[in-house]
């Protein structure tokens, strides 16, 4: 088993969709900008390891999964916010 292959954090896939529907990309953004964005943004959530999506998507209640992504809301705000007051300075 490869552990970097097998489990990962499925916040990690959340936040990268809602930096997508956001329009964060490497379009829009240096890659630095967006590593230290991810890592502020995972770094204010809960880690949630999985295996596979397919389970997440199986066995997680709606609210849970909504709960999840107002999460990842918060956390990508106060994350661009940090970052944007850092860059001021």
């Amino acid at each position: 088993m490869k552990l970097h292959d097998d489990v990962h954090n499925y916040y990690e896939n959340l936040v990268v969709h809602k930096l997508q529907q956001m329009n964060i990309t490497e379009d829009t953004k240096d890659t630095d900008y967006l590593a230290d964005l991810c890592c502020l943004v995972l770094n204010q959530l809960p880690p949630r390891y999985i295996r596979y999506e397919v389970d997440m998507a199986f066995y997680m209640p709606q609210a849970e999964r909504l709960q999840m992504e107002m999460n990842v809301d918060s956390a990508i705000r106060s994350a661009i916010k940090f970052l944007t007051e850092r860059d001021k300075r």
